[in-house]
């Protein structure tokens, strides 16, 4: 028998059947209105919105950005915090079938003018808020972009700019084609380089992993969210979407204060919580003091780092029953691995658990061999959730699609029972409170102050951080200069998530033989800093 060298071709599909079978995040408020019309939907504070006017609002929007002389396939950017008007706006962009850019907001003026002009965005939104920083007001009119601002946190009724742009739009779905793999997101994500790159991300690929999160943690109509980590982010973008597409009623919540977040468990009888491992130590020692009632909590999830023993035995006995550890990247959309609940007092120390219903996970070596339980190797994945790739940036996309698995860049091993161990990363990524640092950038910057001969930035284990960026400097033949002066200097130039919260100087650096620092060798020596030093911020 012989075999065809190449592959049937699919059948036309008729247009009509495209329309009836399409898959598009702007069609889950639509969904969710129509199963769930009059319930709340979203909490801000003394603000609430029902399914059904997330629906209309969502698709006046549309309209709004429709007529505003944009068109499909325009990029949209948002540098907002966690507020109804963004979800409103978001979902708008969806519907009217344009490319949702949302920027961190943190970042430094100039990292967020590259942003937006690498992504070619047509529009901004911004919290009217942030529009009073000079950076960022500076890097949107050297662009000369038109702007939007929202309103976070404001009270129901309230006139607004959004409320005044939508007034008297058509409330219907706009008649946009929007096709299942057409790019619906554009993340931006911190590259090995420094150079920041742009995640694409097709409506079916963010829609899958909702769909397997919304089922992984039994979300239904009873179920009330926290949405307490920034929607900026796609962990928690993915977390709220799922909760929109169950029909759950979502609680937004800013600017993390432990007293505020308790309160807020007891008061809207919160089911579902999730957030950093620094998040629960907060307020676990204030329920120790003061306890609220904290019945209404089925299901409790963290990222970024493990939890120890003791924290995780307290929560579990007196905060939630029921926890699990959730993990992901921007490529392969979160969650896509998970340390589930059942495993959490079985075994400590950096497990990521096994993989989610939506995609595929292996150990992979170097030259592509999937490896067996023990053996140490690359994390890579595969299925619907993965990337598009990067925005102009081909080479990248490809690098980390090698023998038909993505690469995470993250090191690991499946112990004797199948569960994952994450050991290392070959990216020098620092994961510190809920925010990923490019090690090379802040080396970077610390290499151009005229007292540095050469730069190591670690992240060394924190308690309530996960990692906190360190920065090792050597300092040029004859160079003064105090570590609380490189301090200063970092918190200068850096965001304030990004600058190093220890400096030390060094005599020599541990050398490979080809002249590349060992930081792993760097990370062991000075484990333990932040206790011997007494850094808690």
């Amino acid at each position: 028998m012989t075999h065809s060298s190449t592959r049937a071709q699919a059948p036309l599909v008729d247009p009509a059947r495209q329309i009836i079978r399409r898959i598009t995040l702007g069609d889950i408020p639509t969904r969710s209105a129509r199963r769930n019309g009059q319930a709340i939907a979203l909490i801000d504070g003394e603000e609430h919105i029902s399914y059904a006017e997330l629906e209309a609002t969502s698709n006046q929007f549309a309209h709004y950005l429709l007529q505003s002389g944009l068109r499909s396939g325009n990029k949209v950017a948002m540098l907002a915090v966690n507020s109804i008007e963004f979800l409103i706006a978001a979902f708008g962009i969806f519907k009217a079938g344009m490319v949702w850019v949302p920027v961190n907001y943190m970042l430094t003026g100039p990292n967020v003018s590259y942003v937006l002009e690498h992504a070619e965005v047509s529009r901004v939104l911004i919290d009217s808020a942030l529009l009073e920083r000079e950076d960022l007001r500076a890097a949107i009119d050297a662009l000369a972009l038109s702007v939007l601002p929202l309103s976070p946190g404001r009270l129901r009724g309230q006139p607004t700019p959004l409320c005044d742009a939508i007034e008297g739009l058509p409330c219907t779905t706009p008649d946009v084609d929007i096709d299942d793999d057409d790019l619906l997101l554009i993340m931006y994500t911190s590259g090995t380089t420094g150079r920041q790159k742009g995640v694409m991300h097709s409506h079916a690929s963010v829609y899958s992993a909702l769909m397997a999160n919304a089922a992984e943690t039994k979300l239904d109509l009873h179920s009330v969210m926290s949405c307490t980590l920034p929607l900026f982010h796609c962990a928690q973008f993915s977390s709220v979407g799922a909760g929109l597409i169950a029909g759950a009623r979502l609680i937004l919540l800013r600017n993390f204060d432990a007293v505020r977040f308790l309160d807020a468990i007891e008061h809207h009888r919160i089911t579902h919580f999730s957030g950093l491992p620094l998040m629960y130590g907060a307020m676990l020692a204030l329920q120790e003091n003061n306890p609220r009632d904290l019945s209404s909590l089925k299901q409790c999830s963290y990222g970024m780092a493990p939890m120890s023993k003791p924290m995780l035995e307290k929560l579990i006995s007196s905060f939630c029953p029921s926890f699990s550890l959730g993990s992901g990247q921007t490529e392969a959309f979160p969650v896509t691995t998970r340390f589930r609940p059942e495993q959490q007092l079985q075994r400590f120390g950096s497990y990521w658990g096994t993989a989610t219903m939506v995609n595929d996970l292996a150990i992979m070596s170097d030259d592509g061999q999937l490896l067996e339980h023990g053996q140490v190797g690359e994390i890579v994945h595969r299925g619907p959730n993965i990337m598009l790739g990067y925005y102009k940036d081909p080479e990248a996309t490809a690098a980390v699609s090698r023998y038909g698995w993505h690469h995470t860049g993250d090191i690991g091993m499946f112990d004797q029972d199948g569960q994952l161990l994450f050991l290392d990363r070959t990216k020098d990524i620092i994961k510190t409170g809920g925010e990923n640092v490019t090690s090379i950038k802040v080396e970077e910057v610390f290499l151009r102050h005229p007292a540095v001969a050469n730069a190591a930035i670690v992240g060394l284990a924190h308690q309530r951080w996960g990692e906190m960026v360190t920065a090792f400097v050597l300092l040029k033949p004859g160079a003064s200069v105090s570590e609380q002066e490189l301090l200063d200097y970092g918190r200068e130039h850096l965001a304030g998530f990004e600058a190093p919260k220890l400096v030390q100087i060094l005599q020599e650096f541990p050398m490979t033989p080809t002249g590349k620092i060992q930081k792993h060798k760097i990370r062991t020596q000075f484990s333990g800093q932040f206790e011997t030093h007494g850094i808690s911020h």
